[in-house]
């Protein structure tokens, strides 16, 4: 029983340690629909952080069409 729990807490900290080594590992997800001449784009902006992983995402659209 005594081994069981010590390779336990080794792949415990084995997880911590890989999570805290790499914490810029994120997936980025950006869509610009907007036009290259609106200075003021409509956005919406979230993340979602689960500890060992990350995502963030971004959407992008003109207010105006049209023009």
């Amino acid at each position: 029983m005594q081994r069981r729990h010590r390779i336990l807490i080794a792949a415990g900290a084995a997880l911590m340690l890989l999570a805290l080594a790499a914490p810029g590992h994120r997936a980025d997800i950006r869509i610009l629909t907007h036009r290259p001449g609106d200075l003021a784009p409509q956005k919406a902006q979230a993340v979602v952080d689960l500890g060992l992983a990350s995502i963030s995402v971004l959407v992008t659209w003109s207010k105006r069409l049209g023009y």
